[in-house]
């Protein structure tokens, strides 16, 4: 126990005063409720200073402290469908009910705050510091504009006399990208999460640089309330509180007993990854006043609320191993194999090192406790190794000399972060596997039911080498494969033969070039018109054709031209050519309609259409969809969930539309007689 207490104790601090946490939450969340039941089991030995008692951590010294009217507690913990439920039925029996309604909001991943209001004037914030004490940070939340500096009347109804608002100072995922962003550019030291910027934010001593942050708050709560009367409910008092001119998130609703908390959670969880902010879970109060007064607290949390977190997305976990896998291109991957862990609900036992220079960078051993973070379907990654638990034989990593496939060298160009085989598809197995996977997927030439697990035993038993072998497969050949009978054998060669009516730039993306994507071969396709022009562009004496290409730079042009001009390459080009059928041309110098000229980048989610359908719009009025943000970019249309991309656009100043301001651009620009304006809607 009293290590438990001291190991506590210690990452609070780490957490919530230098805003440098060393676990993840999850880690934390256990050793938390590890220490709960030993003291629960032996209460004679519970320490004065363990973190159960108390909330958060002392206030930093640099800014005075204040004394909260009211102690600012936190929430007890939900992690599954049982807590729930066993929270409804403790809250029922103490009020002597059969059902109780709830009101539910979020749990925000920010800054705990109380802000002081007296006759409506904004006079003084605090953070929570240890629940009782907390450090005065007025000056800095002045600087949040979501905050009012005066409350609204509401008719003739005077505001409070006071009021202490309690609610979550958060810094939004666009914002915090683009503070990473600034922050990289200056050769400083990023910060690792939202959570830990808006934190940071907050605590700097000179407000200017806060106001430079674009923090944003959410009220949730009150603490000290005199000169009105309390709201009847907990839905109530968020309304008047949005109503006096405080933010409130919309992300809010009242339902009825256990089912309908989960049902809320398991909503708000589908939806999680598309909110600009990052949440860790939902938040249950009994929604009447009365009930709340009647069930009371505990030491340290309400007894009439729960905070039901989601799964893990990082964890704890060991390196067993850290080998290389290696890509489509040749790339050389440094991958952790890991002692497995649940992260997001998914168990994790390989995470991406990225590269060679990565691993340094982080300093990651074989041997080390490592942070595991996982987000959405997104390939999970080593966060940082956890210096306290190094074992003292951890090993460096070591970056292997030849291919583990083929056996070829392995080089790194001096321009690139990343290591390759030299032996190129011809000779590496897993390049040759990686390339037939991309040409026959969705997005290229797109063969239906010709998956990865097939690719591997056509080229591990040898019966293709090139994507050209593909159209040389019979029946008896595919049957002959594990799991496949005599139709699923047959629906890959309808596949197949489907699949050679196709078009030129899929047909450019399929080849798999290195630094081609979609919007590249798109541009190639539109440009040259026909293979032959395109050819002729790439040898290495007219290599200066493609840089006429918009979106084509030195690099690109280079890899282009490497790969037309490789002998085995060109053979298996020529070889397709014969087998499919894509329309071909004149060469094509610009796009007609009235979206010619014009460059869009589609990012985030939109409401209605999805990124191929606004692109295909897009494409048709005679516009180009580009993969990256530039000064060159005319539109960048966002939907929800807009990352690097919209920050990029928003530092460069770029016109930025949503998803109603694109449809109308494209009305605008087919109706007769009107001139396409270019200016922001």
């Amino acid at each position: 126990m009293a290590e438990l207490t001291r190991e506590l104790n210690r990452h609070l601090y780490n957490y919530h005063v230098l805003d440098a946490p060393t676990i993840p939450d999850a880690e934390y969340d256990r050793l938390f409720v590890e220490l709960q039941q030993l003291e629960a089991a032996h209460p004679e030995s519970m320490a004065s200073d363990s973190p159960t008692l108390r909330v958060g951590a002392a206030p930093i010294p640099e800014f005075s402290q204040v004394t909260h009217a009211l102690p600012m507690l936190s929430l007890n913990n939900g992690f599954s469908d049982d807590d729930v439920e066993q929270f409804d039925r403790r809250v029922r029996e103490t009020l002597g009910v059969q059902a109780v309604a709830y009101a539910t909001e979020l749990k925000f991943d920010g800054l705990a705050i109380s802000l002081r209001f007296e006759n409506g004037v904004f006079v003084q914030a605090a953070t929570r510091g240890d629940g009782s004490t907390g450090e005065d940070v007025t000056a800095n939340i002045k600087t949040v504009r979501a905050i009012p500096l005066r409350l609204h009347g509401i008719g003739h109804q005077a505001v409070p006399a006071v009021l202490e608002v309690r609610g979550e100072v958060l810094m939004f995922k666009a914002d915090f990208l683009k503070m990473n962003e600034r922050l990289r550019a200056a050769g400083e030291k990023e910060k690792a999460n939202p959570r830990n910027a808006a934190a940071g934010s907050l605590r700097q001593l000179d407000s200017r640089i806060t106001s430079q942050r674009n923090l944003k708050f959410f009220a949730y709560g009150i603490g000290v309330l005199e000169g009105a009367p309390m709201p009847a409910s907990h839905a109530a008092l968020l309304d008047w509180l949005e109503q006096l001119g405080l933010p409130v998130s919309k992300e809010r609703t009242v339902v009825q007993g256990a089912a309908g908390l989960l049902d809320f959670y398991r909503d708000i969880g589908t939806r999680r990854s598309l909110l600009p902010y990052e949440i860790d879970g939902v938040v249950y109060k009994v929604n009447a006043v009365e009930d709340q007064q009647t069930l009371g607290f505990v030491s340290r949390a309400p007894r009439f609320a729960l905070a039901h977190k989601f799964p893990a997305e990082e964890a704890l976990t060991q390196v067993v191993e850290i080998d290389v896998q290696v890509g489509r291109t040749g790339a050389i991957t440094p991958v952790a194999r890991l002692q497995p862990v649940l992260v997001g609900g998914v168990m994790v036992t390989n995470a991406t090192l990225h590269n060679e220079g990565e691993v340094r960078r982080k300093d990651i051993r074989i041997g080390d406790t490592v942070i595991v973070r996982r987000a959405g379907d997104v390939i999970p990654e080593v966060v940082a190794f956890v210096p306290e638990r190094r074992p003292l034989d951890a090993r460096e990593f070591v970056m292997p000399t030849s291919c583990p496939v083929c056996g070829s060298a392995i080089v790194r160009l001096e321009e690139e972060a990343v290591a390759r085989c030299s032996g190129g598809w011809t000779h590496c197995g897993a390049q040759k596997k990686g390339g037939l996977m991309h040409f026959v997927s969705r997005r290229a030439i797109d063969v239906e039911g010709l998956g990865d697990q097939l690719i591997e035993q056509l080229v591990d038993k040898n019966l293709i080498h090139t994507a050209a072998d593909l159209y040389t497969l019979d029946k008896a050949r595919l049957s002959s494969l594990d799991r496949m009978a005599e139709k699923s054998a047959q629906n890959v060669i309808d596949a197949l033969e489907k699949s050679k009516n196709t078009t030129f730039a899929r047909f450019i993306y399929a080849l798999g070039i290195r630094n081609v994507g979609e919007s590249t071969a798109k541009a190639l396709a539109q440009h040259f018109g026909n293979l032959d022009a395109l050819l002729h562009a790439a040898t290495w004496e007219n290599g200066i054709q493609l840089l006429e290409v918009a979106d084509v730079g030195p690099i690109v042009a280079r890899s282009i031209s490497a790969f037309l001009s490789d002998a085995d390459n060109l053979a298996l080009v020529n070889t397709l050519r014969a087998q499919l059928y894509f329309q071909e041309g004149s060469h094509v110098m610009q796009n007609a309609g009235p979206f010619a000229g014009m460059t869009f980048v589609l990012t985030g989610t939109l409401p209605a259409l999805s990124r191929d359908e606004a692109g295909a719009l897009i494409e048709a009025a005679g516009g180009k969809v580009a993969s990256s943000v530039s000064k060159k970019t005319t539109y960048v249309v966002a939907g929800a969930d807009a990352g690097s991309k919209l920050a990029k656009a928003e530092t460069l100043g770029l016109a930025i539309l949503d998803e109603a301001a694109l449809l109308a651009l494209l009305a605008k620009s087919t109706t007769p007689q009107e001139t396409l304006e270019t200016d922001t809607p």
